[in-house]
């Protein structure tokens, strides 16, 4: 018998993630059932069950992939020289998600910042996902801070600056901004970071000039 190879397990994985995804941004968690994920997937339950056990299984697999993609977006910044500040990082995290997550609905909307709040809600009722959550959310804080570090070496912060307050903002920052993408829609990533350039001047203009 031929041996599966290990790209073929991969692409086979990827493709039950985005069919589940889909269904779950779409519909939402528990509006979705599993026979919805094979037919989004276009696999037999066999094939998908090999892999996941269920939907919690699943949505955990796709909040782990996320999370992980975000802190080596940002462990990278931290050894740029001189790091990317906020206004380019973010955009930059931002339209990299969008490559590696590309998928729309209906209408063309990205499809990540509906699953985004579909986690969150799931997660208020979800130990086990609320781990998985909580774990990912202190490796990418952690990450932040690295960022942060790298910006007081550089001297564009002061060496006195909380780097875990600061990694928090950053996070609300970006989740605040997925989330009026999920419910308004119209916003891109530029504009995140034309506002984030702004603010960051304020200071720097004279008055009255």
């Amino acid at each position: 018998m031929a041996r599966v190879s290990q790209e073929h397990l991969d692409a086979r994985r990827r493709q039950i993630l985005d069919g589940a995804a889909a269904c779950f941004a779409r519909n939402g968690f528990h509006a979705t059932s599993m026979q919805d994920v094979l037919k989004e997937a276009d696999l037999s339950a066999g094939a998908v069950y090999r892999y996941f056990g269920g939907k919690e299984e699943l949505i955990a697999a796709i909040v782990t992939e996320v999370l992980d993609t975000v802190r080596g977006i940002l462990e990278r910044a931290a050894r740029e020289s001189p790091p990317p500040t906020p206004d380019v990082l973010i955009p930059r995290a931002l339209a990299r998600m969008r490559e590696q997550r590309p998928a729309t609905l209906d209408g063309g909307e990205w499809m990540f910042p509906r699953l985004m709040i579909q986690v969150w809600t799931e997660t208020t009722r979800s130990p086990e996902l609320a781990v998985v959550l909580g774990e990912g959310y202190r490796d990418v804080r952690t990450a932040w801070g690295k960022v942060v570090e790298s910006y007081q070496d550089a001297g564009l912060m002061p060496a006195d600056a909380d780097a875990d307050a600061v990694a928090r903002a950053m996070i609300a920052l970006v989740q605040g901004f997925a989330a009026q993408m999920a419910l308004f829609g119209g916003l891109s990533e530029r504009t995140l970071g034309e506002g984030l350039r702004a603010l960051m001047a304020m200071g720097r203009t004279t008055a009255g000039a």
